[in-house]
């Protein structure tokens, strides 16, 4: 049976330490993915838990790993990206030939070097701006050395394994002119100030467990960041339902976009 003041004691630890709030995540989930952990980390109490592993910094940066759920892949939902390469970017260049786009929740980079590698082959010229964010401070560092195992690259086609990446023993790197393309940060999607002037923002299956209430907010604060034409490209299981509410309009499926 859950101890709320234990519950409550965690999240005012975790709050305090990290910045992540978990009042804006729905409760349950969470607490069944943070107890799984408890359980094999032996722990009895979610206040025991954050104990044992606050000062050790491997063991926290593995539970805020596992916390914020870095899962990825290039050219995740291929048909949705085939709709990104033939429709939505071809549209957005009509308006600026020089795109920002941000990749927010980036996780360990695969999709904002998937957009990069999309520009460089329809805009060989451009320069465009790529901003990529993650909460996990941890994953933006592997996300930087762009350095992935074959099953990572599953999605990629052998042309494009080709062309962008080198081989280092088993795994493979993303290469330089690649790389440049992109500016990560850490960044707290339900916490900290947004840019704004974005053509694109991508923020796909980021937000399974945000309470309706945070995943309200932050589609309005990304309608916000997007300039007017700006489209909005969220996960294949997270139609918004409500977007003429926030003020955008349909787009295509899963992508919604500001108004002019």
């Amino acid at each position: 049976m859950l101890d709320e003041k234990d519950w409550e004691l965690f999240k005012q630890k975790l709050k305090m330490k990290t910045g992540i709030d978990l009042n804006l995540y729905k409760a349950n989930q969470m607490q069944r993915r943070i107890g799984n952990l408890m359980t094999r980390h032996g722990s009895t109490s979610y206040v025991a838990f954050f104990s044992s592993i606050e000062n050790d910094k491997q063991a926290f940066a593995n539970f805020i790993e596992y916390l914020t759920i870095n899962v990825s892949e290039f050219f995740r939902t291929p048909d949705k990206f085939s709709q990104l390469e033939t429709t939505v970017i071809p549209d957005l260049l009509k308006k600026s030939s020089k795109l920002n786009i941000w990749s927010a929740g980036c996780s360990i980079g695969a999709e904002p070097y998937s957009m990069a590698m999309i520009l460089k082959e329809m805009t060989p010229m451009s320069k465009h701006r790529i901003l990529a964010s993650d909460l996990d401070i941890e994953i933006i560092t592997k996300a930087k050395k762009g350095v992935y195992s074959d099953n990572e690259l599953k999605s990629i086609s052998a042309d494009r394994k080709r062309k962008y990446f080198t081989a280092e023993a088993d795994k493979f790197a993303v290469l330089p002119e690649i790389k440049s393309c992109i500016e990560f940060k850490q960044h707290n999607l339900l916490k900290d100030r947004f840019e704004t002037g974005f053509d694109l923002i991508l923020c796909r299956n980021v937000v399974i467990y945000f309470t309706e209430e945070a995943k309200d907010q932050l589609y309005r604060d990304f309608f916000a960041a997007l300039k007017p034409g700006g489209v909005l490209f969220v996960g294949a299981t997270e139609a918004i339902l409500n977007f003429r509410n926030m003020g955008y309009e349909s787009y295509l499926p899963f992508f919604y976009r500001r108004p002019m």
